[in-house]
């Protein structure tokens, strides 16, 4: 297994400090993990897709005026 250092705030250490049963180690493996699949899921999503960066960017607009329409009513 290879090793990685992480840095973090001395804020964050502390409160992790507070939990010493954790292994710190296996939150950050299983954590990088996920985020691998995620990216690996979305590279797969965007290779066969024939949406164009520009028709994405304007569907986030669309679904994000349409949140904000939706919350200042409730």
């Amino acid at each position: 297994m290879t090793n990685i250092t992480l840095s973090i705030p001395k804020e964050l250490k502390e409160e992790m400090e507070k939990f010493p049963e954790i292994n710190w180690s296996e939150i950050a493996r299983d954590s990088i993990k996920k985020k691998i699949a995620q990216l690996n899921f979305l590279k797969g999503f965007r290779i066969n897709s024939d949406i164009t960066p520009e028709d994405a960017l304007k569907l986030g607009k669309e679904i994000s005026q349409l949140l904000v329409e939706r919350y200042k009513r409730d």
